[in-house]
């Protein structure tokens, strides 16, 4: 019996990998398990994490419908693992045992996964069975963009919110909020918690695919993480205006454009904007 077993998260929808497998599949594949491993920050406070697993179940659920419309018997999971260590596990779990593995990538100067061996990994453990590499550009095929966005105590400044807003309207995009800390080894941050809680409330409400974390103190090394540790297309820097903000006396929005190379827009919040009311 044929059983094709796919791991993917973001690229999971993507219409080159759902046609690799509809091409694959027609005919000879009696199955195919789609899994798509949550990958959560290494470091920091996350909150309504969530919401990561939730956006993997929307993509998953299109994957899914789009093979079924194919003639393709096909079902899949949200798994919190390692692509490799998910893959070890179906490997000993999924009945039939599946025959051939697929993993699905960004490519490679935005995937998190190559830069940490994921393919070699899961040839590791696959016990022989032929492993296929499929690179899926999402920016090529007018895929979802995954913005960053730093902010700290202007996170639920007007501008902000409507900068997002608007970028949201503008074409499918994910976000990342970050909010950077004076003490990231704290078990709690009740006032950063707070506002960043309720700026991913407000949001969500609205119907954007938004997710965040307290993070590292210095905000550029915590952009530089997400950008390590995902796909990251968009920045969106928020500060107060420049006399008041010690991360534009630090350079942060150039640092972050030579660093990163991709677009970096800065949005300033006056220093005397106030919350409205709870």
């Amino acid at each position: 019996m044929s059983h094709i077993l796919v791991v993917a998260n973001e690229t999971v929808a993507g219409p080159s990998l759902i046609e690799a497998l509809k091409r694959r599949a027609a005919g000879k594949a009696d199955l195919v398990t789609v899994l798509c491993p949550v990958s959560y920050p290494h470091e920091g406070y996350v909150v309504y994490e969530d919401t990561r697993r939730a956006a993997a179940g929307r993509r998953l659920d299109r994957t899914l419908a789009a093979l079924r419309e194919a003639g393709i018997k096909a079902h899949g999971l949200v798994v919190e693992a390692d692509p490799a260590d998910a893959v070890r596990d179906a490997l000993a779990m999924l009945d039939p045992k599946p025959t051939e593995i697929i993993v699905s990538t960004h490519p490679k100067e935005r995937s998190g996964w190559l830069r940490r061996k994921v393919i070699d990994r899961v040839r590791g453990v696959a016990h022989g069975l032929p492993v296929e590499h499929v690179v899926v550009d999402l920016k090529a095929e007018g895929g979802e963009s995954n913005v960053l966005v730093i902010a700290n105590e202007t996170v639920v400044g007007e501008p902000l919110l409507a900068k997002i807003r608007e970028r949201a309207a503008a074409g499918p995009a994910s976000f990342l909020i970050m909010s950077p800390q004076s003490d990231p080894t704290a078990g709690d941050h009740p006032e950063a918690e707070r506002r960043l809680k309720r700026a991913l409330s407000q949001l969500r409400g609205e119907g954007i695919d938004v997710h965040g974390q307290v993070a590292h103190p210095d905000p550029f090394s915590a952009a530089m993480e997400a950008v390590h540790d995902e796909r990251v297309d968009e920045i969106l820097v928020s500060t107060f205006e420049p006399l008041s903000s010690g991360w534009l006396r630090k350079d942060l929005v150039e640092r972050l454009r030579k660093e990163t190379g991709v677009p970096v827009e800065h949005v300033v919040v006056e220093r005397t904007f106030t919350e409205a009311p709870a």
